[in-house]
């Protein structure tokens, strides 16, 4: 049973490991049955099972892109409103408008286009300023409360969903690395075929090799497909 374990695409080494399990529990071959090498494999393929499908990163990434753009909307209009009041001295309260634009203007006005952790940096003495006593009847005053309220569950959405995605990553990260886990996979199913392979002559083990022998077959019969078939692109 030999075959080029590396060669094979993570789906198909797990496909391979799939069938040599069930077809090693099925009881038909009374002796593999409790055998020390199958637990071994076994769990060797749990651990496989666990990560190769899964990405390097936790895929929250776009929800996290979202609620920033929905932060970053929220504020640009509450600063959008504000400096083009502050410009109608004949608009009633302009000055109210002109003096929480300069509470803006204490940050950096393009708060939107900086990265997420200077931008919540900012963002969280943007909001503390302004929910200070004499803002907040400012910001009454100019029926601003809604726009106020809606930037603050914006940010605190997206500092939220950050947090979340920041825990994930840490969690794959501290996984085992998935080509250190595939190693040890190949390692240990080469192990086995090797070890099957060698009582193939023995009573009773004859037929369960032959059965393996397939199944390797058909794993070597998918690599030589996939490297022989036409590429589609140019």
């Amino acid at each position: 049973m030999k075959i080029a374990l590396t060669e094979l695409t993570t789906k198909d080494l797990a496909t391979l490991v799939q069938r040599i399990i069930s077809t090693s529990q099925s009881g038909k071959y009374p002796v593999i049955t409790n055998h020390p090498l199958l637990g071994v494999l076994e769990n060797s393929y749990a651990d496989y099972d666990l990560v190769y499908a899964k990405q390097i990163y936790s895929g929250k990434g776009k929800n996290v892109a979202e609620a920033d753009g929905e932060r970053d909307l929220a504020y640009g209009n509450l600063k959008a409103f504000l400096n083009g009041y502050r410009k109608l001295p004949s608009a009633a309260n302009y000055q109210l408008a002109e003096d929480l634009y300069q509470v803006f203007k204490n940050y950096v006005l393009d708060l939107d286009r900086l990265s997420y952790s200077s931008q919540t940096a900012q963002m969280k003495k943007l909001i503390a300023d302004l929910e200070l006593p004499e803002n907040v009847q400012k910001i009454a005053v100019l029926s601003l409360g809604t726009a106020f309220t809606e930037m603050k569950t914006k940010h605190d959405a997206f500092e939220s969903l950050f947090a979340e995605q920041a825990g994930a990553n840490a969690d794959l990260r501290q996984m085992k690395s998935a080509s250190g886990i595939r190693k040890h996979l190949e390692k240990t199913l080469k192990s086995y075929l090797n070890f099957v392979t060698a009582l193939k002559d023995i009573a009773g083990w004859e037929v369960f090799y032959a059965d393996l022998n397939e199944l390797v077959k058909a794993a070597k019969n998918s690599t030589l497909t996939r490297l022989t078939t036409p590429s589609d692109k140019p």
